[in-house]
């Protein structure tokens, strides 16, 4: 079964919050209280974890797969210009509506990782575990003109090619070079259905956001990982954040930056899913 093919089994769930928002999730797993929940990045979706939505179904885990605030079924933060804040409050609000108050391990994939750990900044009883699969460290400490140059580039790339142009152009820099073609067209599929409202916000995040700093801050067990084969976080700039986390960077081989979709077996390994 393709990826594509097993993310019908996982349909999308939709939540109302407190204030009106909603908020969208795919979920596994037979566990009443929920134990994982994991949040994508900035080209992804919920469906980008499929093969971990896999991993546990029958098994007395549950595991969350959201869609973060502009993407999928989640209405998007207030702010134009949000914040990891902006985020991490929305997940909070969105674990409360689901009565899920138990600490868990919160994996953060890419931006995701940006959220997750502010997350974990805020509200440390509640995350058991912190887990950053290639983690975008953000551009908030960069120069400022080159984090302005990075926003634009980012941007006019989905301005120029809209988000099917974009997926055809950028979805296979997501994998390693010998990855097949069903991860390429799954990683295809999910940045052609990205929302450019959103898009744009979490790229204003990505542009400000300040990894390092907040990874620094937290007490509970951190995990830092990615393949050897990113060329979008490089295994240098993986280590660097484990270096400011003082963890250890785990190597997921040979694989590309969609390391949960390419790696599942190593990927849910760490998590505690297999």
């Amino acid at each position: 079964m393709t990826p594509l093919e097993a993310l019908a089994l996982y349909p999308l769930r939709s939540t109302a919050l407190a204030g009106g928002a909603r908020a969208s999730h795919r979920e596994a797993g037979s566990a009443e209280a929920v134990t994982h929940v994991l949040l994508h990045g900035i080209g992804s979706a919920s469906g980008s974890w499929v093969r971990q939505l896999n991993a546990v179904v029958g098994r007395p885990l549950r595991v969350l797969a959201w869609d973060a605030p502009g993407y999928g079924g989640s209405d998007p933060v207030k702010a134009d210009w949000p914040r990891a804040d902006d985020y991490a409050e929305r997940l909070w609000a969105w674990l409360d509506a689901l009565d899920a108050r138990t600490p868990v391990t919160l994996v953060g994939h890419s931006l995701g990782a940006l959220m997750a750990a502010r997350a974990a900044v805020l509200a440390p009883p509640r995350v058991q575990r912190l887990v950053l699969l290639s983690p975008a460290a953000g551009y908030g400490d960069a120069e400022p003109a080159v984090r302005e140059q990075k926003l634009r580039d980012r941007l006019a790339t989905l301005e120029r090619l809209g988000p099917q142009g974009m997926a055809q152009a950028r979805g296979a820099a997501m994998l390693s070079p010998g990855a097949p073609a069903e991860l390429v067209e799954a990683v295809r599929d999910s940045m052609s259905q990205v929302i450019p409202a959103g898009y744009t916000q979490a790229a204003r995040l990505l542009a400000h956001g300040t990894l390092l700093a907040d990874v620094a801050r937290l007490h509970c067990p951190v995990v830092v990982a990615s393949g050897s084969a990113d060329g979008i976080t490089t295994p240098a700039s993986c280590q660097a954040v484990a270096q400011a986390a003082s963890v250890a960077w785990n190597d997921l081989g040979s694989v590309g930056h969609a390391c949960p979709l390419e790696a599942p077996g190593a990927v849910n390994a760490l998590l505690g899913l297999n």
